[in-house]
Order: structure tokens, then C-alpha cells, then sequence
């Protein structure tokens, strides 16, 4: 699922903006600022030089109101850095909650579905897994590591302007198979519950829909029948595909070091890691733990369970 920024791909734009409004903000505290001070304090003087000329010849002088009017007209800021001045806190904070706190996105497909649908309106944490450098991604600071059953949002491998959303099913080390639809980690196989048929908000389309309990997690997934496990035709030549063994409804997984096993949980609408592969670590954005609107549907608001 391609991902569409509630901001836009904005970072780069938000980082310039911000260089250019904060360089527009400080060169007026640092040198405009005093200029038009000097100008004040010069305009001033040259007014009470003619104001005391003025009373000496016996001439009465109104000069408070005049005074105060010559000294606001020097202070004034060009309209442009007003602007530029008032704008850059703001742009700043949108910067910095959007690169290293929250950053918002808009499900528009439905490969996450039941947990998350379309129109849903949710919330990245951009620091549960490490701090990064905005625009590069880079991490500088190891915090936690994605867990299992993580509803995690990270760079398409195959296009980094693009951000998808998945869910963590293997982390580095697992051994990760699934055969007739149903997931085995490390040997074990995973458990389901079923559930009640779920009825597609898309078409009418009725999907079987199970609670998977993979180690440490429990949430709903969809089948849609007669579809396949995956679609041996869309697996791509990606990177350490060597680690992986395909069959005709079968793969086998071993998840390489500092990468990740995702699938979408709406699973046989979903391309994910069946079909271009694993995850780096370097490729994530952040963990999904928030819907906090879908216009279409202000119930859905709440936690991602």
C-alpha cells in the first residue's frame, strides 16, 4: 500500500522552507533589526535638535505624538520579513514534529484491511525505533527494534519516494513459511481463530476472516477465496532472494540481518514481501498507532489494535 502523506512528501520542501524563512528571521535580529534602530535613534536625534531650535525661539512644540510616529516608522519591518519571521516558528514545528515525533498519513488502498481502511486518517511514531535524520533517514540514535505483529510504515524498497504499510511478521533470524495460507515462525505454526465472514466496504464481496495469534500479537486478517497463497508469477528477482525457497503454494523465508518480513493483513489483496522482499532497517519510517479521523467514519477513530 502506497501511503499518502497528510502533508505531502513534504520533508525536503518543510527543510528549505525553514532554512529560508530562519536565515530571513535571524539576519533581521542580528543586523536589520539594528540598522533600523540606528535609523530610529538617528531620525530621532535630527527631530529633537529641531524641537530644541524650535522652543528657543519661542516656538511651543507638540513633539511626544510626533516623536513616538517618526521612531515606529523606522522600526517597522519590511512587509517581507514580517512574513518571513512569522512563518518560520511555525514551519520549524511542523519540521520538527513531523521529522522526529508524529508525521500523519491517509490509507488509500485496502491491504491493511480489517485493521485499517480506506480513508483512515492515522498517526506515525517517527522515534519508537531509533531517531533519524529527516530527508536522509539516517539513524543516529538505537532505540527499540519492530516487534512481530507491528503495524509498521517504512520506504518501498523498490522506490524510496514511495511509504508503505504493512505488518511485521519476521524479524531478522525467523524462519518464516507459508503454505495454504496459514504462517509457521520458526517452526511453530501460528495459530487462527475464525471469525465471521467480513463483508468488503469496496464491493460486495464477502472475505473469511481469522484472529491470527502470531508470538506476541493477535489480530484479524482476510482470505479471499479461491485465491492462492501468493501468485508465483509476481515474485520478483529481488535482493537476498536466495534466502527464500518458492513453490507453487509454498514459500519458505529465512529473514536476512537488519531486515524485515512484512505483509499486509487483507492477504490476498496485499503485495508485499511474497512478492519484492524483505525490509531493511535503513527503509523505516516509523510504527502506526493512531487513527485519529476517517470523515467517512468518526467511529474508527482510536488506537491501532
Amino acid at each position: 500500500m502506497n501511503l499518502q502523506p497528510i502533508l505531502g512528501n513534504f520533508a525536503l520542501i518543510l527543510f528549505v522552507l525553514m532554512v529560508a524563512t530562519g536565515v530571513v528571521w535571524f539576519w533581521d535580529v542580528l543586523v536589520l533589526a539594528k540598522r533600523r534602530r540606528a535609523a530610529a535613534d538617528a531620525a530621532l536625534a535630527e527631530y529633537d535638535a529641531r524641537t530644541a531650535k524650535l522652543l528657543a525661539d519661542g516656538i511651543k512644540v507638540d513633539s511626544n505624538g510626533n516623536r513616538a510616529a517618526i521612531e515606529a516608522a523606522h522600526l517597522r519591518q519590511p512587509t517581507w520579513v514580517e512574513y518571513s519571521g512569522s512563518f518560520f516558528p511555525v514551519i520549524a514545528l511542523v519540521f520538527f514534529l513531523r521529522s522526529f515525533l508524529w508525521e500523519p498519513f491517509k490509507i488509500p488502498s485496502s491491504s491493511m484491511v480489517p485493521t485499517l481502511l480506506v480513508g483512515d486518517l492515522i498517526l506515525v511514531n517517527k522515534y519508537t525505533y531509533g531517531i533519524r535524520l529527516p530527508i536522509i533517514n539516517k539513524k543516529i540514535v538505537q532505540l527499540n527494534d519492530p516487534q512481530r505483529g507491528d503495524v509498521m510504515v517504512f520506504k518501498y524498497p523498490k522506490d524510496l519516494s514511495q511509504d508503505y504499510i504493512k505488518r511485521v511478521i519476521g524479524v531478522p533470524g525467523d524462519k518464516i513459511t507459508y503454505e495454504n495460507k496459514r504462517l509457521t515462525v520458526n517452526g511453530v505454526p501460528v495459530q487462527y481463530t475464525a471469525l465471521d465472514d467480513y463483508l468488503d466496504d469496496e464491493r460486495p464481496v464477502y472475505h473469511k476472516q481469522f484472529v491470527e495469534k502470531l508470538p506476541g500479537s493477535e489480530h484479524r486478517i482476510l482470505n479471499t477465496e479461491p485465491a492462492r497463497s501468493f501468485n508465483l508469477d509476481g515474485v520478483e528477482n529481488f535482493p537476498q532472494r536466495e534466502a527464500c525457497d518458492y513453490s507453487y503454494d509454498k514459500f519458505t523465508c529465512t529473514v536476512p540481518a537488519g531486515n524485515y518480513f512484512m505483509m499486509g493483513d487483507n492477504r490476498d489483496n496485499s503485495a508485499d514481501s511474497r512478492y519484492w522482499g524483505f525490509v531493511p532497517d535503513k527503509n523505516i519510517v516509523g510504527k502506526a498507532f493512531l487513527v485519529w479521523m476517517n470523515f467517512g467514519d468518526p467511529k474508527r477513530i482510536g488506537s491501532i489494535r
